[in-house]
């Protein structure tokens, strides 16, 4: 165990602590700790595993702070691995002197426009725990390769101006779990990945919330964008994710490149709390998407858009407004030019999605080979369904009902516009002004 304030650090705030600590990291034992202090560095601290071998660096229980007052990240760890997360691909050095590099228990505060908390490359199991990282660029920032990524019980906060709570940044990562953190009041987004190949990463049981920018064309809590590079095989369970409306904003936002919709996808959504943004959830050219068991409310646009995508499945979710939260909002799904996608199962209420000429909480434009099942759209203001040049569609089982208050409000509670091979069946459609489906 090395106390940095035997290599001379102070900790005051005021002292220029960065040969001090970074001496520490050099040629300290293998446990590096921070005695409670604020430790002020001018430059990056880099920790060059394969020089130091296994290593730690403990805040004492968040009682240590790092104040970053230079551009780059706070800590740089550095390693070497070039393999996989098979065994047998990793390098006995990786091994011996690279594997599970620690840091817990600190907080990094970036006091610099340019200034970072912590970046990650070429690392095996890099574990990070206890972590409170705010007045950041980037909270946590990975690129090059990294493998089996530990993120856990930390808060990401506040970032300074564009900022990126976990920025996965080119990066080839497989095997990586971020697991009950706080992420949250970073402009641009939450958590993102852009230009990367990622495989195996669950988002699990996190407070995600007010990522966005007012002033922004884009910004969203969770951006998984793979319009270069493919991101597959991943989980968002049991989180809160909620921000503000803003522009183009979303709360989780998905998109890949191609038009056969390889690049995003095998992801399932579940458990979720997700509310309060232009757009609740966008899905654009995906594949293999699973959306059940979460409550979607107060969306600007819609609850819930699909775009280009095949093999949607959205099950059992509420569509809802929390009345806490007054503004501007319309709900609702929209699929749009994809094929083999299902809606079953959800409960829709007080939806303000289209007028009097078209559209509906349920809208299906352009698309094929669909089905909509077990369905209830409550309270809606037109109608309850519209498709519009569908192909090979079923509708059964669904329940529309407008607004006791107001009856006989509905215009129809099913609209089919130039749609071929559309099959109904045991649906409770209320009657409106023009019958209860209404075919053009």
């Amino acid at each position: 165990m090395s106390h940095v304030k035997n290599f001379g650090a102070v900790g005051d705030g005021r002292h220029d602590d960065t040969a001090a600590l970074q001496h520490a990291l050099d040629t300290g034992e293998r446990l590096v700790v921070f005695p409670r202090g604020t430790y002020r560095i001018l430059k990056p601290l880099v920790v060059n595993l394969d020089r130091t071998g296994p290593i730690a660096l403990s805040g004492s229980g968040g009682t240590a702070a790092l104040l970053m007052e230079g551009a780059g990240p706070a800590l740089r760890l550095r390693g070497t691995h070039q393999g996989t997360a098979e065994p047998a691909s990793i390098a006995a050095g990786v091994w011996a002197q690279q594997r599970m590099p620690s840091v817990s228990g600190l907080e990094i505060v970036g006091a610099h426009p340019e200034a970072s908390g912590i970046e990650l490359e070429g690392t095996l199991q890099a574990t990070l725990t206890g972590l409170l990282i705010r007045q950041c660029r980037y909270g946590i920032h990975l690129i090059g390769r990294n493998r089996n990524f530990l993120l856990s019980h930390s808060h990401i906060y506040h970032g300074r101006g564009v900022a990126i709570g976990v920025y996965l940044d080119g990066v080839n990562l497989h095997q990586a779990n971020i697991v009950g953190c706080h992420i949250s009041y970073h402009g641009h987004a939450g958590i993102k990945i852009a230009r990367s190949e990622v495989r195996n990463l669950q988002i699990t049981g996190c407070d995600i919330e007010y990522n966005f920018d007012p002033a922004a064309a884009d910004s969203a809590d969770v951006w998984i964008d793979s319009r270069e590079g493919t991101v597959r095989e991943g989980t968002i369970a049991s989180c809160t994710i909620q921000a503000k409306y803003s522009p183009g904003g979303c709360n989780v936002r998905m998109e890949g490149g191609r038009e056969e919709a390889t690049d995003a996808g095998l992801w399932t959504l579940t458990g979720n709390v997700i509310q309060s943004q232009h757009t609740n959830l966008l899905l654009r050219r995906c594949r293999g998407v699973v959306v059940t068991g979460n409550s979607f409310c107060s969306a600007e646009y819609r609850s819930i858009v699909v775009d280009q995508c095949r093999n949607v499945a959205v099950g059992t979710n509420t569509i809802d407004y929390n009345p806490d939260y007054p503004g501007a909002r319309t709900d609702g799904v929209r699929v749009s030019r994809s094929a083999g996608v299902s809606l079953n199962g959800l409960n829709l209420e007080s939806c303000r999605a289209g007028d009097a000429a078209s559209g509906a909480p349920i809208e299906v434009f352009d698309t094929e080979n669909f089905l909509v099942a077990n369905c209830q759209v409550l309270s809606p203001l037109h109608r309850g369904l519209h498709l519009r040049a569908v192909r090979n569609a079923v509708v059964n089982g669904c329940l529309v009902r407008g607004a006791r208050q107001t009856p006989a409000t509905l215009s129809e509670s099913l609209l089919l516009t130039g749609c071929e091979g559309v099959e109904l069946g045991a649906n409770a459609f209320e009657k409106g002004a023009r019958g209860a489906v209404q075919r053009e």
